[in-house]
């Protein structure tokens, strides 16, 4: 199987990280590893497992990146297989056959369907959501209409840029303030995730700055109404086993972040254990569990999606759940919520691995 990371967009180095946690925890007696890393420029290249396991952040706290010197690599469609070569010049060598990818890329030309689509024409099996579910998921607004679409509950939210106009700080202010939303209110690229180019938004007179920072991740920003007094909750959904139909949803875990006026960014995340933590199982009533995993699968389901999800909503004081959103291809770092979240109910590391690549063999190609 080929495992494919990096990519280009702001996520590459997360990627990294998440492709590096996957190949540690891969059972190598049962599958056997190629790894592919797609260059910040978009270039592909080979990486052995060994190498590809040990990537981290160097002496210096320097994050992985994906070195566009290494030896080319292909995939293409060989008859009734696909194949993975090493390209030099003209010439292909190394080429082996592969039954799956998995595509441990975030954020847009990787997680958004793009290569999704790219494995669907190959006739390549693949983990995780289809095209179309990769595109929604990753969408900030669409997602929030297909959870809307089934009666399932959204903060309100504002939309700018699809139609390509220029907006003025006083005309964004404006709008905001003649809408529902109330500071503080959260503006994000539409089109992203790991919280890259997210601010939270106080005042009006910070309005322009923080869709400033957004702007230059997406053309397209949502701005989203703050929750204010609510517990951030997550819940992790994997695919129906072979021969069922029912998604599987983990106990919820919470985010406790440890700064009073912070919110769960990149650097919390990733980086740094020390700023938040990721308490699993959350200390919630079980009824009020019981519909954070209703909500997820049904999240899911709205969606379409497969393989696996992290289906992240709020908690309000009176028990109610509101959904915030959905990642289709959540990190797998070490202090990653999704993982721990399965290993709490009992499975392991690389059992969740190879879950998710069963999940994919067993899948059909083209439509379905």
């Amino acid at each position: 199987m080929v495992f494919v990371f990096g990519g280009t967009s702001s996520e590459h180095e997360i990627s990294c990280l998440t492709a590096a946690g996957v190949l540690r925890a891969l059972d190598r007696e049962r599958y056997e590893p190629y790894g592919v890393g797609i260059a910040k420029d978009g270039t592909w290249v080979r990486y052995d497992p060994e190498e590809l396991a040990g990537l981290g952040p160097g002496g210096d706290g320097a994050l992985p990146v994906v070195d566009p010197r290494r030896p080319e690599a292909l995939l293409y469609r060989d008859g009734a297989r696909v194949c993975l070569a090493t390209r030099r010049g003209d010439r292909l060598g190394g080429a082996v056959p592969v039954e799956v990818a998995f595509p441990l890329l975030h954020g847009p030309f990787g997680e958004d369907g793009t290569i999704q689509g790219l494995f669907e024409m190959l006739g390549l099996r693949y983990v995780g959501a289809g095209v179309a579910a990769s595109a929604v998921g990753l969408d900030k607004h669409l997602m929030k209409q297909a959870f809307v679409a089934a009666g399932l509950p959204v903060e309100p939210y504002l939309v700018f840029g699809q139609t390509g106009g220029a907006w003025t700080p006083e005309a964004l202010v404006a709008a905001v303030a003649d809408s529902s939303l109330r500071y503080p209110v959260y503006v994000k690229p539409t089109r992203g995730g790991s919280s890259v180019g997210i601010s939270r938004v106080d005042a009006a007179e910070d309005l322009a700055a923080a869709f400033a920072l957004a702007r230059e991740f997406d053309p397209v920003v949502i701005v989203e109404q703050g929750v204010v007094g609510a517990r951030e909750i997550e819940c992790a959904v994997l695919g129906p086993t072979p021969g069922t139909r029912a998604p599987r949803a983990s106990r919820p875990g919470e985010i406790v972040v440890h700064r009073p006026d912070g919110f769960y960014d990149y650097t919390a995340k990733y980086l740094a254990a020390d700023v938040a933590d990721v308490v699993v199982p959350a200390d919630l009533p079980r009824d009020v569990q019981t519909a954070v995993r209703e909500a997820a699968i049904a999240a899911f389901g709205a969606i379409g999606a497969e393989g696996l999800s992290r289906v992240d909503s709020f908690v309000r004081p009176d028990g109610s759940v509101v959904l915030n959103e959905i990642n289709t291809m959540p990190g797998f770092t070490p202090i990653s919520a999704f993982p721990m979240m399965w290993q709490a109910e009992g499975m392991s590391y690389p059992e969740l691995i190879a879950d998710l690549i069963e999940q994919a063999r067993a899948r059909g190609l083209g439509l379905r």
